[in-house]
């Protein structure tokens, strides 16, 4: 495992600037668990917001044949109302656009928002999917067998790991 030179902090500030300039008054963030959760829940403190919430992929997945029931699929947790909603998602690293995509459709098992925007941390390109965000702090180039994944330290901070091996995709 490697350190990516991406300062995480920094781009969370971006991020954060992004996503203000995003919300309108009836606006909640959806964070893509998990880094995309920790990234949701700060900004929801650090923005001063009311509602925030977390949304797993794992039920909706195209690969769930292959790779079987994730440990996340328990974690969505909307405590609001999606029904006519503007849904501001936030993820940690865009690859392939399959996570969004399947997250997407859970979000339509919670009824059907009035709008649904993606904002991410990292855009690494590669996609498989029409699925671009409307604000992303950062865009790198990996080899596709290269995985960049968010990390929290114990104080709360962010910083990028990146794995060899696999098939690259978040």
């Amino acid at each position: 495992m490697t350190t990516l030179l991406l300062d995480a902090e920094a781009l969370y500030d971006d991020l954060k600037k992004g996503v203000q300039k995003l919300l309108q008054t009836d606006t909640a963030l959806v964070g893509i668990w998990s880094g995309g959760a920790w990234l949701a829940e700060r900004l929801a403190a650090d923005l001063g917001l009311a509602d925030h919430g977390v949304i797993s992929s794992s039920l909706h997945r195209d690969d769930f044949g292959t790779k079987g029931m994730s440990a996340s699929a328990d974690h969505t947790r909307l405590p609001f109302e999606v029904e006519g909603r503007h849904i501001l998602l936030i993820d940690d690293v865009l690859y392939t656009g399959r996570t969004t995509r399947a997250v997407i459709n859970e979000l339509f098992d919670f009824g059907r928002p009035a709008s649904v925007t993606l904002a991410v941390l990292v855009d690494r390109g590669g996609r498989q999917l029409p699925i671009e965000p409307v604000f992303s702090a950062a865009r790198v180039t990996l080899a596709a067998t290269q995985r960049l994944r968010l990390a929290k330290t114990e104080s709360g901070a962010f910083t990028f790991d990146v794995t060899e091996g696999g098939s690259g995709a978040e």
